[in-house]
Protein backbone atom coordinates (compact mmCIF):
# COMPACT_ATOMS: atom_id res chain seq x y z
CA UNK A 1 0.00 0.00 0.00
CA UNK A 2 1.25 3.43 -0.50
CA UNK A 3 -0.04 6.71 1.15
CA UNK A 4 -0.99 9.34 -1.31
CA UNK A 5 -2.76 11.20 0.93
CA UNK A 6 -3.38 14.87 0.02
CA UNK A 7 -1.39 14.72 -3.31
CA UNK A 8 -2.70 16.08 -6.41
CA UNK A 9 -1.42 13.70 -9.49
CA UNK A 10 -2.50 15.15 -13.12
CA UNK A 11 -2.20 12.17 -15.80
CA UNK A 12 -2.23 12.83 -19.24
CA UNK A 13 -3.45 10.26 -21.74
CA UNK A 14 -5.99 9.17 -19.11
CA UNK A 15 -8.64 7.79 -21.28
CA UNK A 16 -7.48 3.95 -21.45
CA UNK A 17 -4.90 2.04 -21.03
CA UNK A 18 -1.79 2.82 -18.37
CA UNK A 19 -3.27 6.67 -18.20
CA UNK A 20 -6.60 5.26 -17.01
CA UNK A 21 -4.92 2.53 -14.60
CA UNK A 22 -2.48 5.40 -13.27
CA UNK A 23 -5.46 7.41 -12.44
CA UNK A 24 -7.04 4.80 -11.12
CA UNK A 25 -4.27 3.69 -8.84
CA UNK A 26 -3.40 7.32 -7.87
CA UNK A 27 -7.12 7.81 -6.34
CA UNK A 28 -6.72 4.41 -4.64
CA UNK A 29 -3.88 5.59 -2.88
CA UNK A 30 -5.80 8.73 -2.08
CA UNK A 31 -4.64 11.05 -4.67
CA UNK A 32 -6.75 13.71 -6.15
CA UNK A 33 -6.31 12.91 -9.73
CA UNK A 34 -6.55 15.50 -13.06
CA UNK A 35 -7.56 12.70 -15.91
CA UNK A 36 -6.24 14.78 -19.59
CA UNK A 37 -7.18 13.26 -22.51
CA UNK A 38 -8.22 14.41 -26.29
CA UNK A 39 -11.24 12.53 -25.62
CA UNK A 40 -13.42 14.00 -23.21
CA UNK A 41 -16.20 11.70 -23.09
CA UNK A 42 -13.70 8.80 -21.66
CA UNK A 43 -12.20 10.82 -19.20
CA UNK A 44 -15.43 12.77 -17.98
CA UNK A 45 -16.77 8.47 -17.27
CA UNK A 46 -13.78 7.54 -15.58
CA UNK A 47 -13.41 9.93 -13.01
CA UNK A 48 -17.38 10.05 -12.66
CA UNK A 49 -16.20 6.85 -11.97
CA UNK A 50 -13.69 7.34 -9.28
CA UNK A 51 -15.69 10.23 -7.61
CA UNK A 52 -18.60 7.85 -7.33
CA UNK A 53 -16.30 5.32 -5.27
CA UNK A 54 -14.85 7.88 -2.65
CA UNK A 55 -12.20 9.57 -5.01
CA UNK A 56 -11.51 13.69 -5.88
CA UNK A 57 -10.97 13.65 -9.97
CA UNK A 58 -11.89 15.72 -12.52
CA UNK A 59 -11.79 15.55 -16.17
CA UNK A 60 -10.20 18.19 -18.77
CA UNK A 61 -9.97 17.68 -22.71
CA UNK A 62 -6.40 18.10 -23.49
CA UNK A 63 -4.61 17.40 -26.56
CA UNK A 64 -0.69 17.54 -25.75
CA UNK A 65 0.62 18.52 -28.78
CA UNK A 66 -1.11 21.44 -28.03
CA UNK A 67 0.82 23.86 -25.44
CA UNK A 68 -1.47 26.06 -24.49
CA UNK A 69 -4.04 22.88 -24.21
CA UNK A 70 -1.65 21.47 -21.58
CA UNK A 71 -0.84 24.89 -20.04
CA UNK A 72 -4.76 25.17 -19.46
CA UNK A 73 -4.93 21.74 -18.43
CA UNK A 74 -2.32 22.74 -15.48
CA UNK A 75 -4.42 25.66 -14.90
CA UNK A 76 -7.48 23.96 -14.13
CA UNK A 77 -5.57 22.19 -12.13
CA UNK A 78 -4.02 24.56 -10.28
CA UNK A 79 -7.97 25.91 -10.12
CA UNK A 80 -9.43 23.01 -8.59
CA UNK A 81 -7.02 22.13 -6.09
CA UNK A 82 -4.89 23.98 -5.32
CA UNK A 83 -1.34 22.58 -6.63
CA UNK A 84 0.19 19.94 -8.60
CA UNK A 85 2.66 17.35 -6.58
CA UNK A 86 2.60 14.52 -9.35
CA UNK A 87 2.88 14.82 -13.32
CA UNK A 88 2.44 11.68 -15.08
CA UNK A 89 3.37 12.43 -19.30
CA UNK A 90 1.72 9.19 -20.40
CA UNK A 91 0.41 10.71 -23.52
CA UNK A 92 1.70 8.39 -26.51
CA UNK A 93 1.10 7.04 -30.08
CA UNK A 94 3.00 4.43 -32.34
CA UNK A 95 0.45 4.58 -35.30
CA UNK A 96 1.09 4.05 -38.17
CA UNK A 97 3.70 1.97 -38.08
CA UNK A 98 5.53 2.11 -41.05
CA UNK A 99 9.30 1.71 -42.93
CA UNK A 100 11.02 4.89 -43.42
CA UNK A 101 11.31 4.80 -47.41
CA UNK A 102 7.26 4.57 -47.45
CA UNK A 103 6.26 6.51 -44.35
CA UNK A 104 3.77 9.03 -44.02
CA UNK A 105 5.86 12.63 -43.35
CA UNK A 106 3.17 14.43 -41.30
CA UNK A 107 2.12 11.01 -39.69
CA UNK A 108 5.68 10.52 -38.45
CA UNK A 109 5.43 14.45 -37.41
CA UNK A 110 2.63 13.78 -35.38
CA UNK A 111 4.16 11.00 -33.30
CA UNK A 112 7.10 13.46 -32.86
CA UNK A 113 4.19 16.14 -31.47
CA UNK A 114 2.69 13.71 -29.37
CA UNK A 115 5.47 11.74 -28.26
CA UNK A 116 8.20 14.50 -27.73
CA UNK A 117 6.26 17.99 -27.82
CA UNK A 118 4.09 16.10 -25.27
CA UNK A 119 6.65 15.46 -22.17
CA UNK A 120 8.37 18.69 -22.85
CA UNK A 121 4.92 20.69 -22.75
CA UNK A 122 3.98 18.92 -19.55
CA UNK A 123 7.34 19.86 -18.35
CA UNK A 124 7.47 23.01 -19.04
CA UNK A 125 4.06 23.93 -18.06
CA UNK A 126 3.93 22.41 -14.57
CA UNK A 127 7.86 22.43 -13.59
CA UNK A 128 7.44 26.47 -12.60
CA UNK A 129 4.75 25.51 -10.25
CA UNK A 130 6.34 22.66 -8.19
CA UNK A 131 9.84 25.04 -8.39
CA UNK A 132 7.29 27.68 -6.47
CA UNK A 133 6.77 25.14 -3.67
CA UNK A 134 9.79 23.18 -3.98
CA UNK A 135 8.79 20.11 -4.57
CA UNK A 136 7.71 17.56 -7.21
CA UNK A 137 7.90 14.22 -9.01
CA UNK A 138 7.23 14.20 -12.88
CA UNK A 139 7.11 10.47 -14.34
CA UNK A 140 7.39 10.12 -18.23
CA UNK A 141 6.39 7.02 -19.36
CA UNK A 142 9.39 5.75 -21.45
CA UNK A 143 10.25 2.35 -23.41
CA UNK A 144 12.41 -0.25 -24.20
CA UNK A 145 12.20 1.46 -27.83
CA UNK A 146 14.37 4.27 -25.96
CA UNK A 147 17.86 2.38 -26.40
CA UNK A 148 16.62 -0.44 -29.32
CA UNK A 149 15.86 0.60 -32.78
CA UNK A 150 13.14 -1.91 -34.10
CA UNK A 151 11.94 -2.11 -37.95
CA UNK A 152 8.95 -0.05 -38.74
CA UNK A 153 9.06 1.96 -35.34
CA UNK A 154 11.29 5.06 -36.37
CA UNK A 155 9.17 7.59 -35.40
CA UNK A 156 8.62 5.41 -31.95
CA UNK A 157 11.91 4.72 -30.87
CA UNK A 158 13.27 8.27 -31.63
CA UNK A 159 10.10 9.20 -29.40
CA UNK A 160 11.26 7.63 -26.48
CA UNK A 161 14.65 8.02 -26.89
CA UNK A 162 14.10 12.25 -26.58
CA UNK A 163 11.80 11.34 -23.89
CA UNK A 164 14.40 9.57 -22.09
CA UNK A 165 16.81 12.55 -22.89
CA UNK A 166 13.87 15.00 -21.57
CA UNK A 167 13.84 13.06 -18.46
CA UNK A 168 18.02 13.01 -17.83
CA UNK A 169 17.60 17.17 -18.69
CA UNK A 170 15.03 17.56 -16.13
CA UNK A 171 16.73 15.99 -13.92
CA UNK A 172 19.94 17.89 -14.17
CA UNK A 173 17.69 21.01 -13.97
CA UNK A 174 15.97 20.21 -11.36
CA UNK A 175 16.95 17.56 -9.07
CA UNK A 176 18.51 20.14 -6.76
CA UNK A 177 15.40 22.06 -6.54
CA UNK A 178 13.03 19.45 -5.25
CA UNK A 179 11.76 18.11 -8.19
CA UNK A 180 11.97 14.57 -9.19
CA UNK A 181 12.06 13.88 -12.78
CA UNK A 182 11.84 9.70 -13.45
CA UNK A 183 11.18 7.30 -16.43
CA UNK A 184 9.32 4.44 -16.21
CA UNK A 185 10.23 1.32 -19.24
CA UNK A 186 6.78 -0.66 -18.35
CA UNK A 187 7.68 -3.67 -21.09
CA UNK A 188 4.94 -4.53 -23.43
CA UNK A 189 1.67 -3.91 -21.65
CA UNK A 190 -1.94 -4.99 -22.69
CA UNK A 191 -3.66 -2.00 -24.27
CA UNK A 192 -4.89 -0.80 -27.52
CA UNK A 193 -1.47 -0.06 -28.85
CA UNK A 194 -0.45 -3.18 -28.51
CA UNK A 195 -3.33 -4.50 -30.74
CA UNK A 196 -2.38 -2.49 -33.29
CA UNK A 197 1.46 -3.42 -33.06
CA UNK A 198 -0.09 -7.24 -33.57
CA UNK A 199 -1.93 -6.14 -36.65
CA UNK A 200 1.20 -4.73 -38.34
CA UNK A 201 3.27 -7.25 -38.50
CA UNK A 202 6.23 -5.86 -38.45
CA UNK A 203 9.54 -6.54 -36.42
CA UNK A 204 9.22 -9.45 -33.53
CA UNK A 205 7.26 -7.26 -31.02
CA UNK A 206 4.31 -8.09 -33.50
CA UNK A 207 5.06 -11.62 -33.21
CA UNK A 208 4.75 -11.58 -29.41
CA UNK A 209 1.87 -13.75 -28.01
CA UNK A 210 -0.86 -11.59 -26.28
CA UNK A 211 -0.16 -13.69 -22.82
CA UNK A 212 2.98 -12.22 -22.14
CA UNK A 213 1.56 -8.63 -22.12
CA UNK A 214 1.52 -6.95 -18.78
CA UNK A 215 -1.79 -5.55 -17.49
CA UNK A 216 -2.39 -2.17 -17.35
CA UNK A 217 -3.03 -1.66 -13.58
CA UNK A 218 0.82 -3.12 -13.22
CA UNK A 219 1.95 0.35 -14.48
CA UNK A 220 -0.35 2.12 -12.64
CA UNK A 221 0.63 0.39 -9.57
CA UNK A 222 4.51 0.90 -10.34
CA UNK A 223 3.74 5.13 -10.98
CA UNK A 224 2.25 5.03 -7.38
CA UNK A 225 4.75 3.27 -6.03
CA UNK A 226 7.99 6.20 -8.24
CA UNK A 227 5.68 8.60 -6.58
CA UNK A 228 7.13 7.42 -2.88
CA UNK A 229 10.26 7.92 -1.66
CA UNK A 230 10.76 4.62 -3.69
CA UNK A 231 11.18 6.76 -7.01
CA UNK A 232 14.39 8.38 -5.33
CA UNK A 233 16.62 5.42 -7.01
CA UNK A 234 15.13 6.47 -10.72
CA UNK A 235 15.61 10.17 -10.50
CA UNK A 236 16.79 11.22 -14.42
CA UNK A 237 17.02 7.45 -15.62
CA UNK A 238 14.51 4.81 -16.63
CA UNK A 239 13.10 2.33 -14.12
CA UNK A 240 12.08 -0.91 -15.82
CA UNK A 241 9.20 -2.70 -15.41
CA UNK A 242 10.53 -6.18 -16.37
CA UNK A 243 12.93 -6.24 -13.75
CA UNK A 244 11.58 -8.89 -11.52
CA UNK A 245 13.35 -7.11 -8.36
CA UNK A 246 11.22 -4.18 -9.13
CA UNK A 247 8.07 -5.89 -9.07
CA UNK A 248 8.77 -7.19 -6.12
CA UNK A 249 9.44 -4.14 -4.99
CA UNK A 250 6.24 -2.72 -6.13
CA UNK A 251 4.09 -5.68 -4.90
CA UNK A 252 3.03 -7.24 -8.33
CA UNK A 253 2.81 -11.33 -8.89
Amino acid sequence: MFDLSGQVALITGASRGIGEAAARSLAKYGAKVVLAARSGTDVERIAADINGNGGQAIAVTCDVAKYEDVEKTIQACLDKFGTIDILVNNAGIIEPISRIEVSDPEAWSSVIDVNVKGVYFGLRAAVPHMLQKGSGTIINISSGAATGALEGWSHYCSSKAAALSLTRCGEKEFGDKGIRVIGLSPGTVATQMQVDIKASGINPVSQLDPSVHIPAEWVGEAICWLSTDAGDTYRGIDCSLRDEDVRKAVGLV
